[in-house]
This record gives C-alpha cells, structure tokens and sequence, in this order.
C-alpha cells in the first residue's frame, strides 16, 4: 500500500500519540502532506491545533505546547513541519540541548499531546532521535514508487477521476510524466479538465500536458535531423528565452543519441528487446524502462550506425568545448546542430 493509502484511512480521532511523514519523492511528499493535514481536520484557527515551522519556531514555545494540557478538548494535536534537523539534510535549526531536550520529551510523551512530525527527506536513522521516531511512531516514507505501484495506484486514480484511457495510452501517459508521482498527479488533472470522461488519445495528451524539456528536445533533434534549420533556432531561442542552458541542452541530446547508438548496436547483434532492456538494465546500474527502448527503436531505425557514432562523438567534443570555454557556448551549441544536419 501507498503512503497515500495510509495516510487516507488515518482520522483525527483515530490518530496515534505520535506520526511522522517524511521522504525523498518531493512531489509525492508534499501530495501526502496536504493529504494528512486534510485528514486531521487540522485548522490554524482551531486552539486544538499547535503548528509550528522548525526552520523559524522558537523551541521554548514547542516545548511548553507539547507538555501542557488541552484547554477546549480531551487531545490535542502538535504539528512540527520543515523539521530538518531528523533528516539528512545538512540545515539545522535546533541547538544540541534542545535536540537532547526534544528527545527526553519522546521517552515521556504526554498522554494527551498528538505529535505530528513533517520532515522533507531522508530521515537520518544514525541519529538516537530518530530511532525513538521508528520505534515509537507511525512512520510514512514518501520515497520513489517501484514502477508497478505506481501504475496500480494511477489506474485506480483513473477509475476514481472517471478518466477514460486504454492501456498504450496510460503507458504514454507514465512515460510523458517521467514515471513521477508528482508529474503524473498534474497531467490527470489536466486531462480531467482537458476531456472530462471522454476517450482520451495520445494526441489528447499530447495536447493538453504541456512540453517537457525532454519532449523539446526531441523535437529539436527532429528538426535538425530534417534539415528545417530555421524551425530549430526557433525552438533554440524559445529554450534559451525559458533559461535553459546550452550544457544542460548538450547533456539531454547525447543522452538521446547514445541511447539510440546502444540500441542500434545491440539490434545488429540479434538481441531481442527484453534483452536489450537486461543488459542495458546491467550497464547502468539503474532498471531500464521497456518502452523507453522501444521509442529508441522506433525512433532511430532509419539512423545508420556510422552516423549516430559521429553524432555522439560531436556533442562529446561541443560539450568539452563549452565547459573548457573554447568559444561562447551558444555559438558552439548552434555550430553543432548545423553540423549534425550535414553528417
């Protein structure tokens, strides 16, 4: 089960002496958190809520909100948010004798104080603090979900939305979203205003979520390919106007091109897909995704061997030539592209 999961069955009236949400999947953090303060009723104008940002709060004042007696009710709930000293994170916000101070609160907690603890990132399980955390507390980790979680969950989110969309085109869906929680989140919520539950289609995604970086620059690698010079300065421009910048550019195009060349490569030696996936999975020491081999397929058959090598190989010497300052680096980026229409 998700965190999301958890974090919906969880009541106000059910919730435990102490709670803590935390983790590395920044959009998926901050869903579940939104989430949890939603299903605490929680209310900055209700005196049964204490909330305090720990990056700015004074911890005398915590300290006194979290020992003393409710007032108008039998509980009451103490929200400690942007608790970094928990996590990895180097910022610190407490001293060492507030920290010590914080920890002899959680081996006596008060019975009637709800204590719940938001901290972005990796909670720090070196730290004394935290193992009290895990072994006293409910502890939901927002952290990247395998690619089967997270493709149960969203076509439950379909079902749940009342979007309507068959299986290749859910699949485009995760791989225009990046395969992130958060990206894909903000993609249903376009296509929900976009389509209403109608039948939604590729070119519907297409038209309703907007370009990422990546869709831009294939586009531009299109264009380039095709010769149309004066449509990919255009899209240049429109890039450099977005502040992106000619390494970032450089770095995303030969990650493109050299995924092509290894697909290639491996096509000449009669491997299947699956194997290509294995052990391109096995190359980079990260699972690669199926469909993104199938669009490198796809997209590079009529790319021969010879150029895609000449390809890679300029954008390796461009990019060692813009970071060595060489010349001005849009000038360099620019020359690359009229070189690669010419290969």
């Amino acid at each position: 089960m998700t965190i999301i999961g958890q974090i919906e069955k969880l009541r106000k009236e059910h919730l435990g002496s102490l709670t803590v949400l935390c983790g590395e999947d920044v959009g998926q953090y901050q869903i579940a958190k939104d989430l949890l303060l939603r299903q605490v009723d929680f209310d900055p104008a209700d005196l049964g809520f204490a909330y305090f940002d720990m990056s700015e709060a004074d911890y005398s004042q915590v300290d006194l909100d979290l020992v003393s007696l409710p007032f108008f009710s039998d509980e009451k709930v103490v929200i400690l948010d942007y608790f970094a000293d928990l996590t990895t994170d180097k910022k610190r916000y407490l001293t060492d004798d507030e920290l010590k101070q914080f920890e002899a609160y959680l081996e006596n907690p008060v019975e009637t104080t709800r204590l719940i603890i938001l901290a972005p990132g990796k909670l720090d399980s070196k730290r004394r603090l935290v193992k009290l955390l895990k072994r006293d507390g409910l502890v939901l980790e927002a952290n990247p979900l395998k690619e089967t979680d997270l493709r149960q969950y969203f076509q439950k989110e379909l079902g749940r939305l009342g979007l309507n969309m068959d299986g290749d085109v859910f699949q485009y869906l995760l791989v225009k979203s990046n395969f992130e929680f958060a990206e894909v989140s903000k993609n249903l919520a376009f296509l929900q205003s976009y389509k209403g539950q109608n039948l939604i289609t590729m070119a519907d995604i297409d038209s309703a979520i907007p370009k990422t970086l990546q869709d831009n620059i294939f586009d531009l690698t299109q264009l380039v390919l095709q010769s149309k010079i004066d449509e990919s300065r255009q899209l240049v421009r429109d890039l450099r106007l977005q502040g992106e910048d000619e390494i970032k550019l450089i770095a995303i195009m030969l990650t493109q091109f050299r995924t092509y060349l290894q697909v290639q490569l491996l096509r000449e030696q009669g491997k299947s897909e699956p194997q290509m996936v294995a052990e391109l999975s096995e190359i980079m020491g990260r699972k690669v995704n199926p469909y993104q081999i199938k669009f490198a397929l796809r997209d590079s058959r009529y790319l021969s061997l010879g150029f895609l090598k000449k390809v890679v190989k300029l954008l390796i010497e461009t990019d060692y030539q813009i970071k060595t300052g060489v010349f001005e680096k849009d000038y360099l980026f620019d020359l690359a592209l009229l070189k690669i229409s010419s290969i």
